[in-house]
């Protein structure tokens, strides 16, 4: 099992409705590692940690149009990079 670290920045109506809750949520649900937090520019940027397959399920639970997880707000792009993981530790809303 590989794990990779994903920094994802989350662009549409996603401040102030619950959506860094909501990930941190899903992120702990998936044992994945890192934080959730806004950023001034409206976004939100949203570091994962952990297997593969686990990340990868975290970003389309970003990505999902329509919401079928509940997830609070409107995201209309999810920009997502990879890298090898820093050993992030917990989950955290920044």
């Amino acid at each position: 099992m590989t794990n990779t670290r994903m920094t994802a920045h989350v662009r549409g109506h996603v401040q102030g409705v619950g959506f860094r809750w909501w990930t941190r949520s899903r992120a702990l649900e998936l044992g994945l590692t890192g934080y959730a937090k806004n950023l001034s520019d409206g976004r939100v940027e949203v570091v994962a940690e952990g297997a593969e397959g686990d990340v990868a399920k975290l970003k389309k639970l970003l990505e999902e149009q329509p919401t079928t997880a509940g997830r609070p707000g409107n995201v209309e792009h999810v920009q997502a990079q990879f890298s090898e993981p820093k050993g992030a530790e917990g989950f955290e809303e920044r």
